[in-house]
């Protein structure tokens, strides 16, 4: 009995023992990630604010007063190109969807090399400079000599001339507002699609992950139960891609907000976004604690809106 007792106190012993190794092994294995999110995340945040609510200048220094009105005054002075922002961002997303899903649930149906060789294409453009892919669109939808203006001015089919239509466009976008000047480039249209275009692959590759994922069977099942192909997607396709539309949706949104690139190089003094105004405060007019106020500001309302979106999303349940 003395020896039994001994080799149960013995087992438990040991119990205690891989329990405890158990429990440093967890907080172990998230330290780097939560170093990363310390260091990459946190503390930027907590400077960025620090710095907005210091007073001074670059030649005498800035200190620390605990100024929370500038963040009203930010917020006063430009909260149309915050708003435009916004708006930007929310449609260039939707287009990016639109236009996204299709090619993903595309390259999801495909199998072998074509699938590989279709992924490829799809992240091509990283390959290129973000400020180079910009640039190219200048040329492209430039009205004089550009190259869409070239293709529609040239190609023919018959006696009809197809340059009519580079003029129709820009009334149709002058007449809905998306181009005041009657032009392509330098409009608000020129800013949504250059930031459709750029942040696609970010909309395209989630999406085609949760396709990918999907079990062909449960499409044969919704099939042998008599649902059409609409009724398919609807059902079945949709709701299991969620989880995708998420977090493409996000991918796009979030840097499209503080882009200010597209809106530089396509745009005009008409469609100015909050990251062009933060990045003149900080470069060029040197008012750093605004600038840190407008880029804090912009931190709050897209983390604000994100919230509503995965709450509103249900994504806790799709994930």
């Amino acid at each position: 009995m003395a020896e039994i007792a001994a080799s149960v106190g013995t087992r438990a012993v040991k119990r205690k023992a891989r329990r405890r190794r158990r429990n440093w092994v967890v907080p172990l294995l998230l330290l780097p990630g939560l170093l990363w999110l310390v260091v990459f995340y946190i503390a930027p945040m907590v400077t960025t604010a620090s710095l907005s609510m210091q007073e001074g200048n670059v030649d005498e220094g800035y200190v620390f007063t605990g100024n929370i009105g500038i963040f009203a005054e930010a917020l006063q002075a430009y909260w149309p190109q915050l708003v435009r922002s916004l708006v930007y961002a929310g449609i260039a997303t939707v287009l990016a969807l639109l236009l996204g899903y299709p090619l993903a649930y595309f390259i999801a149906a495909r199998r072998g090399r074509m699938k590989n060789i279709l992924l490829v294409l799809v992240i091509a453009p990283f390959f290129t400079s973000f400020l180079i892919r910009t640039m190219a669109w200048q040329t492209f939808l430039s009205s004089e000599g550009g190259t869409l203006t070239t293709i529609l001015h040239t190609i023919g089919i018959g006696k009809y001339n197809l340059g009519f239509l580079f003029d129709w466009l820009g009334t149709v976008l002058h007449w809905i507002g998306a181009s005041p000047n009657g032009e392509i480039l330098y409009s608000p249209f020129a800013v949504v699609w250059g930031l459709t275009y750029n942040f696609l692959p970010f909309m395209i590759l989630p999406l085609y992950t949760s396709l990918d994922r999907i079990d062909g069977r449960l499409l044969e099942a919704a099939g042998d139960l008599y649902a059409t192909p609409r009724q398919t997607f609807r059902h079945v396709t949709w709701p299991l891609s969620l989880p995708g539309v998420v977090s493409g949706t996000l991918l796009t949104f979030i840097p499209a907000s503080g882009d200010f690139i597209n809106s530089r190089l396509l745009g005009n003094t008409n469609t100015v976004m909050i990251g062009q105004v933060i990045d003149a405060q900080f470069l060029r007019v040197l008012d750093y604690p605004l600038a840190s106020a407008l880029s804090f500001v912009l931190l709050v309302f897209i983390l604000v809106l994100v919230m509503i979106y995965v709450r509103r999303a249900g994504t806790e349940e799709l994930v």
